[in-house]
């Protein structure tokens, strides 16, 4: 009796979300005209990806810094572009926080970082995004706004499989792997794919002389920035399986492979979600 009672509690919870965080026609059209690699998903599941972005507007709070105007427009956008990577698995992975502040551009974050010696010291560098532990995901709405898909850079994706990954504790590039959605993954078969992936690309990256360094960075589909760690690896390789999942998959294809079966989609194949081997 309880548990059909706390279903029917959840279900008017969700119909009372989407019905006051619908979002008109005209606006989902325009997100969509703004997120081309959206044009993969099949319409039943571009119908789910607006019904999840409404729920995912009713459980988090927005706000921005330095005056920037909040708009509809930019919460669907950033909203739908979140949901993505969720959209066959569930907004549970996004559990325990709320908070999605917005800055007009790159904004100014303070890491401590040990160097070789084993000093400590405080640094400042600019920063697109940053996931929080626990803690909000901060965007730069400039860079959010780069979603022509002419390289795979997504900052809002990028942000959003960190939160994924630290869901199981520290971003590791290890994120949780659940036996309902995930099976038969296990820690161990993520590890032989993508721990070796990320050696590889990290012995390229070292390889590379300085003076090639420019040639790299144009013609590298990974940004070098993912040799920095293995979480960075995983949220730059989430990006590409969404924004450019056929240069991804010909580039990597197991690594593509692993990541389809994580997050139980198949970008590559316009139209078709991810079907896990039996």
């Amino acid at each position: 009796m309880l548990s059909k009672l706390t279903q029917w509690f959840g279900t008017r919870r969700r119909e009372r979300a989407l019905r006051d965080y619908a979002i008109d026609d005209s606006l989902w059209q325009a997100t969509l005209d703004g997120l081309p690699f959206l044009a993969r998903l099949a319409a039943p599941d571009l119908v789910r990806l607006r019904e999840l972005t409404s729920l995912f507007l009713a459980q988090k709070e927005f706000s921005t810094a330095h005056e920037l105007e909040l708009t509809d427009a930019m919460t669907v956008a950033i909203a739908a572009q979140a949901c993505l990577p969720v959209l066959n698995l569930s907004l549970d992975l996004y559990r325990g926080w709320v908070g999605v502040i917005v800055y007009p551009g790159e904004f100014v974050i303070r890491k401590t970082v040990e160097d070789q010696d084993g000093v400590v010291h405080e640094v400042e560098q600019d920063a697109s995004g940053e996931a929080w532990e626990g803690g909000p995901v901060v965007l730069s709405w400039e860079d959010a706004q780069m979603t022509d898909g002419s390289d795979a850079y997504n900052v809002v994706i990028h942000e959003f499989a960190h939160k994924i990954d630290m869901l199981n504790g520290e971003a590791d590039g290890h994120p949780p792997l659940m036996r309902r959605w995930h099976a038969p993954l296990d820690s161990q078969a993520w590890a032989d794919v993508f721990d070796h992936a990320y050696d590889h690309f990290c012995a390229r990256v070292d390889a590379v002389l300085e003076r090639r360094w420019a040639r790299f960075e144009r013609d590298s589909l990974i940004d070098p920035y993912a040799a920095d760690h293995p979480s960075e690896f995983f949220a730059v390789c989430s990006e590409a399986l969404f924004v450019q999942p056929e240069a991804f998959e010909a580039e990597y294809p197991q690594l593509y492979r692993l990541l389809a079966q994580y997050y139980r989609q198949d970008p590559a194949r316009v139209g078709m979600t991810f079907t896990p081997p039996a």
